[in-house]
């Protein structure tokens, strides 16, 4: 892996370079093993947090790993083109419109001890704005090599909170072209369900159960780019123990042998 500025990044997207890097502000991580008419994105992986921010930040770094998603770039690392945030979304939330990518609260509790300068929220927007510029150069690029694109866009949410049984996987579809696209969304979902966990878990999928399918980065490629779906692909934190932020690791690499065979050959059936 190596250090690049946005620039440089989307200069070896156009020129249809293969790269591992880092952002220069070490914001997003991009790997490009081979240009094939699928991506990966795990938005909410990162946990890095300003430090010029902790002291005015009121949740505790345990409440940030709680509504983060940990562990989803590792799930989906072995994918040929993946592109993954790394600072928190309780600095930006990349997931959110650049106008309200900057909490004021968070499920239900205030966020800062007192409001943010401007230019401390022009730093994160600043990285917010580089991420879609990347994102942007990379679908460009997948759209003028192949017909169509797929972008499995990978979250994780918290299941106890619930007060009713919940899927193991989401499929939020609400603000993609269900007609158009509904053969690979159903079969995306039915692969999923088709999943072998460890430790007993059953793998069951749905769509538009828990989470319908509202966030900013489907948005902006489905608005952007007409011939791309985003797969909008939940889990269930039953890969960890959420409540006493443990992770474990032999769900998540079950997880990752799984998708590493489903997410190829679901591209693969609409996308060869």
């Amino acid at each position: 892996m190596i250090r690049l500025t946005i620039s440089e990044i989307i200069n070896k997207i156009e020129k249809g370079e293969c790269f591992h890097a880092v952002a220069s502000d070490y914001s997003l991580t991009i790997k490009i093993d081979n240009y094939v008419p699928y991506i990966c994105a795990a938005i909410h992986n990162g946990n890095q947090f300003r430090m010029d921010l902790h002291d005015k930040c009121l949740h505790t770094e345990y409440e940030r790993w709680f509504e983060e998603d940990p562990a989803t770039l590792t799930m989906v690392e072995h994918q040929p083109i993946v592109v993954s945030g790394c600072d928190s979304r309780f600095e930006y939330d990349l997931n959110r419109a650049p106008e309200v990518a900057i909490y004021t609260d968070a499920w239900g509790k205030k966020l800062w001890k007192e409001e943010l300068s401007i230019s401390e929220k022009s730093k994160s927007i600043e990285k917010h704005a580089n991420f879609y510029k990347v994102v942007h150069a990379l679908v460009s690029k997948i759209e003028s090599l192949f017909a169509e694109c797929f972008v499995y866009d990978m979250h994780s949410y918290n299941w106890k909170r619930w007060d009713r049984e919940v899927p193991t996987w989401n499929l939020g579809t609400k603000n993609i072209d269900s007609v158009r696209f509904g053969n690979a969304i159903n079969d995306w979902r039915n692969s999923l369900s088709e999943m072998e966990l460890p430790n007993d878990i059953l793998s069951t999928a749905a769509i538009n159960d828990t989470f319908q399918g509202n966030g900013y980065f489907l948005k902006y490629i489905t608005s952007n780019f007409k011939n791309t779906l985003v797969l909008a692909t939940e889990v269930k934190k039953v890969y960890c123990d959420e409540l006493n932020q443990i992770v474990f690791p032999e769900v998540v690499f079950a997880i990752s042998q799984e998708l590493n065979q489903r997410i190829k050959k679901h591209a693969n059936n609409y996308l060869s």
